[in-house]
């Protein structure tokens, strides 16, 4: 495995890539992270092991995403049980995911305990759903604390995991090793990565402002609330889409997980 450096334009390239992609086969990558989300979702409202089970699930769900994408890319269409990817991929790599789910749950429990720590739970019940933000909450200062705290663990925690999965399936790497990996390429291509979140978080916020504007002018008040949800998912869809070309630029790859594709 060889570590590769691309520049920082790369990251517009990878957001290209990725609604490129995700326009060769809409149906099937919007259908693959329609079933994630609600894989997540399920998982989540289970009491007390919910949470923990879901982020613990993440890393192979994404990885799952990401076999979809390649297929994708390749002019195939990727069938559901592609999200299973990493759960069946034989005894070793399933025990290596299980084992990196594991610990990306316990650092991101850590982190929200932290967060909790700090305001009492109310950035952490909004975070999950189980409190709706309002305005005193938003503007208190220990809210605030709150959320910047868990911003600072759980940035790191993301590169330490951003292409370990990958690096388990695709290049058979032990877990300790994929995380180490995975956070050296990030920094390495800090700029490039710099750009590509700089342009998905541009592109959401554009969406928003469109349909806000659009509603404005129409003067209908429900439009942008109506159409805003379905919007920003499909730009989500599109952003899981484009994870696989950050991993296929910044490694590597051994010949018989080559893609044929751009």
């Amino acid at each position: 495995m060889k570590l590769q450096l691309v520049p920082a334009r790369t990251g517009a390239l990878w957001v290209r890539l990725g609604m490129q992609t995700f326009f060769k086969q809409p149906l099937a990558l919007a259908g693959l992270f329609f079933m994630f989300m609600a894989l997540m979702s399920v998982a989540t409202m289970i009491p007390l092991v919910g949470l923990p089970m879901a982020m613990a699930a993440l890393p192979a769900m994404t990885l799952g995403l990401m076999a979809g994408t390649r297929e994708a890319s390749q002019g195939k269409f990727p069938m559901p049980l592609i999200l299973l990817s990493a759960l069946r991929a034989g005894p070793v790599k399933r025990r290596a995911m299980l084992v990196l789910g594991g610990m990306y749950a316990a650092g991101f429990l850590c982190a929200m305990g932290v967060s909790y720590l700090v305001d009492g739970g109310g950035f952490a019940r909004m975070y999950l759903g189980g409190q709706a933000p309002t305005a005193e909450l938003l503007n208190s200062g220990d809210f605030q604390a709150a959320m910047w705290t868990f911003i600072g663990l759980h940035l790191p925690l993301s590169l330490l995991f951003w292409h370990a999965p990958a690096l388990v399936y695709w290049q058979d790497l032990p877990p300790l090793k994929s995380m180490f990996f995975s956070i050296v390429a990030c920094l390495r291509n800090f700029w490039a990565l710099t750009v590509f979140a700089a342009l998905w978080m541009g592109l959401m916020v554009g969406v928003v402002l469109l349909l806000s504007t659009l509603s404005a002018l129409l003067n209908s008040p429900d439009l942008a609330g109506t159409l805003l949800f379905p919007a920003l998912l499909l730009v989500a869809t599109m952003f899981f889409t484009s994870l696989y070309f950050t991993y296929r630029d910044s490694f590597e790859m051994p010949p018989e997980a080559a893609p044929a594709g751009p």
